[in-house]
């Protein structure tokens, strides 16, 4: 009930306050305070349990029986009569929880931090030595970093007025429980506050008397219409008004255009993409900008992989150097016309063997190289036998190799019987010579 009534005389002391503002402002400026304060505990407590009239008869508090600390505040004017309020105290003690808390009061001081935020409500302008005061707000507390609580702070002060926007204000403050851990205390405080920034009366300036009527200058450019060749469009006084010519028209000014007669890009100052080696492919999609070539080798020449001089595309051995007599691929460098065979035989012969080694040794220094080897016969004996015999001539011409070192998938053999003559199956020379395996370059 003693806290309600304190609240309504607070609001109506308030509406009193307002409604005596003034046309002359005395709003406080933006303000930073220090100020020393008491807790007291007692007192409320006394209060609570019995009555204001026993607190006033010998029961308040004494100074002793009450917790000191400090406290920064900030203020501001909201109006002349209104100050916003806020501030933040630090002070220690062993915390009176109430009884249904169910905590109970610590053995040792610890460290109560309270913040409030409100408003002082001034019964006359800060034009005056002494201003008595109103106080309300809102208020929270944490002590000993663990136990957080909640109060309403009403009170009333008086403030002195120490000219230049300081002040000395003395208060007194009934913090009102909010929450569980909260406990009603009083809060006396004095303390000073100074202004955070200087305020400067506003420096009223003369206006400079009114400038002649400027000549007219339709388009903005600085250049006046009678000296404008271009009056409606922004220009530049070196083109007499008119903006900077673009020849080619590609975007690009011919101040800052290096070929003002040719569409180009601006990365190249207004030219167009370089072909260094001019074969109609651009420097930025050719990759090989210094030696002419073709699209589909963007830009390169035909690749020459095995860099035996015939490129790839006319190469038939591109992966082995050769000659280009034989379109790319390597001469063997062995008669084989001299690896024939007797009449109804697929055996070697001596002379058979020593050019075959001429061979083994081509197919070494040529890993790339891969070869057909066909086997023929003279036209004698029956399809079937000649069919099969050449064959055998041609494998046996594949094991002699394997056996000197040649990977298998390096040779293909194939029999062709008598099916592809060479010379006169009449004469015993022609078939002679029609007993033979040849060797063609497999492409790869």
């Amino acid at each position: 009930m003693f806290m309600k009534k304190i609240l309504f005389f607070t609001v109506v002391m308030g509406l009193s306050a307002i409604s005596f503002a003034q046309t002359t402002s005395y709003k406080k400026m933006p303000s930073l305070g220090i100020n020393f304060f008491l807790q007291d505990f007692k007192t409320p407590s006394l209060i609570n349990s019995s009555s204001l009239s026993n607190a006033l008869n010998g029961g308040w508090a004494k100074v002793s029986e009450m917790n000191a600390g400090l406290s920064i505040q900030y203020m501001n004017g909201i109006t002349d009569h209104v100050d916003f309020t806020t501030s933040l105290g630090a002070s220690g003690l062993s915390y009176p929880f109430r009884a249904t808390s169910g905590i109970s009061s610590p053995s040792n001081s610890k460290l109560l931090l309270e913040w409030d935020a409100g408003v002082n409500i001034k019964l006359l302008t800060d034009k005056y030595f002494l201003v008595p005061y109103l106080n309300t707000g809102l208020g929270a507390s944490m002590y000993g970093a663990t136990y957080f609580a909640a109060f309403i702070p009403i009170g009333a002060g008086l403030q002195m007025n120490l000219g230049e926007g300081a002040f000395i204000h003395t208060q007194m403050n009934y913090r009102s429980q909010v929450s569980p851990l909260s406990t009603n205390h009083i809060n006396y405080s004095i303390g000073f506050s100074i202004p955070v920034k200087e305020n400067k009366p506003p420096v009223i300036v003369a206006p400079p008397p009114p400038p002649p009527p400027a000549p007219l200058d339709t388009d903005g450019d600085g250049i006046i219409d009678t000296n404008d060749k271009c009056p409606t469009v922004p220009g530049i006084a070196k083109y007499q008004g008119c903006p900077v010519p673009d020849t080619d028209g590609d975007g690009i000014n011919d101040d800052n255009d290096k070929c003002p007669n040719v569409k180009g890009i601006a990365k190249y100052e207004g030219c167009p993409i370089p072909d260094t080696d001019k074969d109609g492919i651009n420097d930025e999609e050719d990759k090989c900008p210094t030696v002419p070539g073709l699209a589909r080798y963007q830009g390169c020449p035909i690749p020459d992989t095995d860099g035996d001089g015939v490129n790839d595309e006319e190469d038939k051995c591109p992966h082995v150097k050769g000659t280009a007599a034989l379109f790319g691929c390597p001469s063997l460098n062995f008669k084989a016309a001299d690896i024939n065979f007797d009449n109804s035989s697929s055996e070697l012969t001596k002379v058979a063997k020593t050019e075959l080694d001429k061979g083994v040794k081509v197919l070494t220094e040529n890993p790339e190289l891969k070869l057909y080897v066909d086997g023929h016969t003279s036209s004698t004996g029956s399809v079937k036998l000649n069919d099969k015999l050449s064959l055998d001539r041609a494998n046996i011409v594949k094991t002699y190799l394997v056996k000197k070192g040649i990977a298998p998938n390096r040779l293909t053999a194939t029999g062709y019987g008598s099916s592809k003559p060479i010379a006169d199956n009449k004469t015993k020379e022609g078939q002679k010579l029609n007993r033979r395996v040849e060797f063609k370059v497999q492409e790869n």
